[in-house]
């Protein structure tokens, strides 16, 4: 291990976040009552600029009267590249109750973006005497963000979350495709044969692999948890879950949810199972008895393990027991 050692992230479930714009009201209610473990209220994206102004009234309303229980509640402010976010910023601040946990920020490119509105939340924090500091999320979705994700994920201790958006991000990359997420069918690989063999086999590919794999490099670097974002097709649970699926292997904590219906597909993938959970229990359990022994491996049904298997062990039962902690 290196000297520098990896910080730990903020200790709170984080499987599904579910997003609500701030003009429909009438859903808050229904989105508290959600198994979602992050409530994102949102100003940005699903807003239009005419409801803006509106719409962050809505909400300023809705944080302090809306019993969102035990969930961190968040909301999605606009980019910097509007004239929008700076009113976000300091109306929530100035005028919301204290029941807010978050703000998501937009699109960041580089550090100084976390920067500029670290020095605006901070400057009213301290005018207003607000005793509860608020936390960022932000959302890696432009190539600029990709190629500065390192400097990003390390750029502020408010930081507790990081984001894929893969929409804009196919944008900014000017990729050929136009799903918010899931396989491309052009992004594929053929087996081995000869020309015009229509016999041969087709492969998809994960466009998205490379971008949250750096993601969540630069997250478990700097002890902020990486979480996959939107998949836009509600209608197709199967290919949400594949996607899930796909960023939990890869170290994900959670996912986003822009249906309702999403939910439970991504509280249940990101959620070790049973099974898993009690193979790691064992490990553990196996590595303990080896190192009284004196011995740094040990065999479990018939496979070797070591302490690279109990740091993997300890991951999944640190996890599990985080959930439960938070439903008991």
């Amino acid at each position: 291990m290196s000297f520098i050692e990896q910080p730990a992230p903020v200790a709170r479930p984080n499987r599904c976040q579910l997003f609500g714009p701030g003009t429909r009201p009438q859903i808050f209610e229904k989105m508290a009552a959600s198994a979602a473990d992050v409530i994102n209220l949102d100003l940005e994206d699903s807003v239009s600029p005419a409801d803006k102004p509106k719409a962050r009234e809505t909400i300023i309303e809705a944080v302090g009267q809306v019993d969102w229980g035990a969930k961190a509640l968040c909301v999605r402010i606009n980019g910097l590249d509007t004239p929008y976010w700076y009113k976000d910023v300091v109306d929530l601040l100035e005028r919301a109750d204290e029941r807010l946990d978050l703000i998501m920020i937009p699109k960041v490119g580089r550090a100084a973006d976390l920067y500029a509105v670290d020095a605006v939340v901070t400057a009213v924090e301290r005018a207003m005497g607000r005793t509860k500091k608020i936390g960022f999320e932000a959302i890696i979705e432009t190539a600029a963000g990709v190629a500065n994700i390192d400097e990003i994920a390390g750029s502020t201790k408010r930081l507790q979350s990081l984001s894929f958006g893969v929409a804009d991000y196919a944008a900014s990359m000017g990729m050929a495709v136009t799903g918010i997420g899931g396989a491309q069918a052009p992004y594929a690989m053929l087996a081995d044969g000869e020309a015009g063999d229509a016999a041969r086999a087709r492969f998809l590919a994960d466009p998205w692999h490379y971008p949250i794999t750096r993601m969540v490099a630069a997250c478990r670097t700097h002890g902020v948890l990486p979480v996959d974002g939107p998949f836009g097709d509600f209608s197709d649970p199967d290919g949400y879950r594949a996607q899930a699926e796909r960023s939990a292997v890869m170290g994900c904590v959670g996912k986003w949810a822009i249906h309702p219906k999403q939910v439970a597909i991504a509280n249940e993938v990101f959620t070790p199972s049973e099974e898993i959970v009690a193979k790691a229990r064992a490990i553990l359990a196996a590595m303990k008895e080896a190192e009284a022994a004196g011995q740094g491996a040990a065999v479990l049904d018939g496979k070797l393990i070591d302490i690279a298997s109990a740091r993997q062990a300890q991951v999944i039962v640190s996890q599990i027991e985080l959930i439960e902690g938070a439903s008991s």
